[in-house]
């Protein structure tokens, strides 16, 4: 049987206005407790122009710290699951958090934007009519396994940036 794996809490405050939803950390990302953690994933280059500077030239610590001061929280839609490997693929046994009981303790939350197609489908289901209450962006996954390329995808990023205004 796959280990079980399980996610980080959620890194918010009452300022958040921009939640960015993931769905399991993978395995360098779990081993080093940091969300994003492996050097291929593209999170942190992606989720830069909407923070309004260079994130992945900091330290893990003030990335996060630059996150929440853009106003810009993580989590992930999958609270455990079991999982060989990194891909969301692979996940079995899936248990989701709830992500609509956290918005509502986020006064300023404006938008959910999901990071990939698996984070986007569990997480809109996880919402329900929640969903309405705010912008919901579906973003090309920050994963090297989704080839698209780091140019196809950093339009779609650079969008979150009005979000936060």
């Amino acid at each position: 049987m796959d280990p079980r794996k399980h996610s980080f809490p959620p890194m918010v405050d009452a300022c958040t206005r921009l939640l960015v939803l993931g769905s399991l950390p993978g395995e360098r990302s779990l081993a080093e407790q940091r969300y994003y953690a492996h050097p291929q994933n593209q999170f942190w280059r992606l989720i830069s122009p909407a923070a309004g500077r260079d994130l992945a030239a900091l330290d893990y610590p003030d990335r996060l710290t630059a996150l929440l001061d853009a106003h810009i929280g993580l989590w992930d839609v999958v609270a455990s699951a079991r999982r060989t490997g990194s891909t969301d693929a692979a996940l079995r046994d899936v248990e989701g958090h709830d992500i609509a009981a956290l918005a509502a303790t986020l006064p300023d939350l404006r938008a959910i934007a999901f990071n990939g197609g698996t984070a986007f489908r569990t997480g809109s289901k996880q919402l329900g009519a929640v969903a309405a209450r705010y912008t919901i962006v579906a973003l090309p996954s920050s994963s090297p396994l989704h080839t698209i390329g780091f140019e196809k995808k950093l339009p779609h990023w650079e969008a979150l940036r009005p979000l936060l205004a």
